[in-house]
Order: structure tokens, then sequence, then C-alpha cells
């Protein structure tokens, strides 16, 4: 084989080359030089005439390689598609005006040892698809877009929160106890301490620490692990924005929301209207404030509240084929008709607002709706994008609520609390008035790519284990071919 360089020294990449010269006169020729490196996704041999496409991370230009002046002309014509090379040459467009690289020197800096799909065909299986991230994202374009606005989306929410003087902190991944969330959370042991660990179901009650140790603006932007099935919503890890602000409550929170996803659409959007299945949807601030039982009773016509008879609610519960427990209480048993019926058609942004105390352990009583918290979660396209609330204080009152979780999970419940004794006696030092935000980063991110599933917007989905014995899913093999622009 071919020896191979330790590196390859590139002076330009195909953006820079492109940006460059946007206007080259067909048949030019340049007296610029450069040194361009990727992959080989198209080749097409006339005689003594070969073209190709290079792909880097930035775009892709057309190669200009004739036999008389390009280096080992046959061997360059047997390069295999997906090959990594590196190409030397003068910048010209051809006499039908395509910006090219002639090829005056190449390098092969990796062959492919698979069968490397063609752009035109790409990956045909799905699974393959999400399995070989580094092959579909090279012949998928929308996937390496995808996530290129990732990247971008989380950057423009960092300077937006930086511009607020909020304050990027990291928080522990293992923790002794799951906290922070209802979740069942994934277990590990600590050899050394011989303990049991969990990954974490969400930062919150360590950020809320920190707001007790005096820091105002906290946030956090990083991995969470939940030990549920896969959907087209749910990863078992996946990435959650937790930002932490005192003396503000969840209304102070609900206006940071709309502004921050507002910023960040026009940030990497340049426009606040997206589409979603077709369908357009506008994320411009101000979104609707609404209650739960105003939109149940919007959509169902059902009038409910914490005032409805449990049996009442109960038979509701019963003729929308929602498994219920003996435990639930008329709370829980709204949510439950509310996701059932209701949370799934609510298209427009809009804060769904005061959720009961039975369901929301870590809110704080609402200040004049006995039984509910101040609590919201913002819905978007029939999707929860966040969940905030004004932060419970009261340490007793915390106790009180950790030890109606624990007797939940004593019955079975293992999505429910523990009693975090430490967290109780952090609460004891005085947590001051606080409005707390949880939103899911890959959900907005979908949100503002316009796909319906979160595979889509991860680089490396979790996936279910490989069946062995089939093909790789690759649609075509070989050199690809295309109408490359002759001179």
């Amino acid at each position: 084989m071919t020896d191979i360089p330790y590196r390859f020294e590139k002076t330009a990449s195909v953006a820079e080359v492109r940006e460059r010269f946007p206007d080259l006169e067909p048949g030019t020729e340049t007296e610029y030089e450069v040194s361009v490196a990727g992959r080989l996704m198209l080749r097409r041999v006339q005689g003594k005439l070969a073209f190709g496409t290079l792909a880097d991370a930035t775009g892709r230009i057309q190669l200009f390689a004739p036999a008389r002046s390009t280096p080992d002309f046959e061997e360059f014509c047997a390069l295999n598609l997906g090959d990594w090379i590196g190409v030397r040459g003068i910048v010209m467009a051809t006499r039908r005006g395509e910006l090219s690289v002639r090829v005056d020197h190449w390098e092969l800096l990796a062959p492919t040892r698979r069968p490397f799909p063609d752009k035109w065909h790409g990956i045909t299986d799905t699974d393959t698809r999400y399995r070989q991230r580094y092959v579909d994202m090279w012949v998928t374009e929308e996937a390496r877009r995808t996530l290129e606005l990732r990247s971008r989306v989380v950057s423009a929410i960092r300077r937006f929160l930086e511009d607020l003087g909020f304050m990027e902190v990291e928080t522990p991944i293992l923790h002794p106890l799951p906290g922070g969330a209802l979740a069942r959370p994934f277990s590990t042991h600590h050899n050394a301490l011989e303990m049991e660990l969990y990954l974490r179901i969400a930062p919150e009650l360590y950020l809320k620490r920190l707001t007790v140790a005096g820091f105002e603006k906290v946030y956090e932007i990083g991995r969470v692990f939940r030990n549920e099935g896969l959907s087209t919503r749910h990863n078992p890890e996946f990435t959650m924005l937790e930002l932490y602000q005192a003396y503000a409550d969840y209304r102070d929170i609900m206006e940071l929301v709309e502004q921050m996803v507002e910023t960040v659409a026009l940030s990497v959007l340049g426009t606040t209207v997206v589409s979603l299945g077709g369908r357009d949807l506008d994320l411009a601030a101000p979104w609707r404030r609404a209650t739960m039982e105003e939109l149940i009773e919007e959509t169902t016509g059902l009038a409910l509240s914490l005032e409805t008879p449990l049996e009442e609610l109960r038979r509701i519960a019963g003729d929308l084929d929602i498994p219920i427990r003996d435990s639930y209480g008329p709370g829980k048993l709204i949510l439950e008709i509310y996701e059932k019926t209701t949370e799934g058609t609510l298209w427009d942004p809009v804060f769904v607002m005061d959720y009961p105390v039975e369901v929301s352990p870590l809110s704080r009583e609402h200040r004049s709706r006995p039984g509910y918290t101040e609590r919201f979660e913002g819905i978007v396209a029939g999707r929860e994008i966040c969940n905030a609330f004004s932060e419970l204080t009261d340490p007793e009152e915390q106790a009180r609520r950790f030890e109606e979780q624990a007797v939940e999970r004593a019955r079975g419940d293992e999505e429910a609390m523990v009693v975090d004794a430490d967290y109780l006696r952090a609460l004891e030092y005085g947590l001051p008035p606080t409005g707390g935000l949880g939103v899911g980063i890959d959900r907005l991110v979908m949100l503002l790519a316009g796909t319906e599933t979160i595979r889509d917007v991860l680089a490396f989905p979790t996936m279910r284990p490989e069946q062995t014995g089939g093909g790789d899913g690759a649609a075509n093999t070989g050199a690809g071919t295309d109408d490359g622009q002759a001179p």
C-alpha cells in the first residue's frame, strides 16, 4: 500500500476557495495555488482527463486532473469513492465555468476499506444511517447541517445567558442519590468507596446548592441520563440546560424563555418562523399563558379542577383508557388527562401554568391558588420544550414532599424521588426566592431544524444491539460517477 503521510499541509478550506473566487470567468486559470484536503466523493474519467469532487467540512469543489500534468494519473483514476486525499494545485474554472482545483500534486491520506455510498443514493437503510453516522454525514447533507445547527444553537444560548450575567458551572454527573426530576436512574458502583452511585437525572439540586452559596445566576449545559425507552422524542442520554436566578419567580422565567428562544432562532435561522411537518410556526415573543385546566376545557369541553370529585376524575381517566394507580390523587389524574387529551394538540407556543402540588415536588406553592404550584411547561408543536417553576424554598415543606415521594417509591414507583438530607440541610441555610428552568436542548434543536425525531439532532443516538450477518446498508460501491464539468 502507498505510504500514508503523517501530516498534510492544508492551506485553504473549500469554503475559503469559493469565497475568494466567487465569479471566476469560464476557462480562467489563476496563479493562486492552494492545498486542499478531504474525501473524494465523486470521480469521472474521460480518457486523458479525470474529474473528481473533493468534500471537506465546509463544502465541495471539483478537481480537474489532466493526464499530462497529474502525477501518477492512473493511480489517481483508480482511487475509490471515500478515499481521503490531499491535493495541491492552482485554482481555475473549466470552460463550462465550474470552479476547480487543478491536480498538480496529490497524496492518498487514508484509503477507505469499505464500499462508500455516493451522494445520489446515500444510505438507504434508516437504521444504518443512525448507526454509521461517520458515513451518513458525508452523504446526507441535511444530517451534517443539523449537527452544525445544533452547535450554533448551543453557542447562541451561551451568549444570551452570558449577556444577562449568568455564570456557567459544572456539577457532578455521579450522584449518591437520584434527584431533581421524576425519572428512573441508571446506577453504577464505585469500587474504591464501595457505594452505589447514579448517573444524574438532573443537575437541579446541585445548582440550587450554588444559589444557596450566593451565586445569583447560574446555569449548566450538560448530559443527563434517564433509564427509559427509546422513541422519536426520547433518548436515554440527552442534553439539558438548567438555570437558576435568585430573586425571580416563574413569571420572570417565562419572559426569559420566550426571549431566549426568539433570540436563538433569529441568530441561527434569521427568522422566528420555523416549518414542522409542512406547517409554519412562529416562535416570536410573547407566548400565550394558560392554566392546564383552561387548556383541557378548550380541547375536551371538560371543566376540571382539584375540586372535581375523585371518582369522577377516575371515571374520565378510565373512559380515556388511561392506566391509573390507587394512589393517584386529583392532581395526578388531571395531569394524566391533560397529557392524554391536550398536550399533543397545542401547536402555537404556550406556557402551561399552575401544575398541582401532587406532581410538582420541587415547586413552590402558588401564592393565590391552594393545591397548585407556580410551575409551567413550555409547549410548542405538541412537544414539551421546558419545565420551570418558582423554587420551593421552605426546608420543612420540602422534607414533607420528599417523604411523600419516598412513600410512592416504596410502593413501586421507580421514578419517585428519595429524601436528600444534604439538600434539606442546604435549604436550612436559606434559599432566597428563586426561579428555575430546565430546557431540553435536543428538543429545541429538533424544533429549529424542523425534524420529527430526536435521532436526527444527535451525533450518535442510542441504538438497539446491531444484528450481525447483514450488510452495511450502503447503496453503492466503488468510485462514484457524475456528469462532471468538461473543459
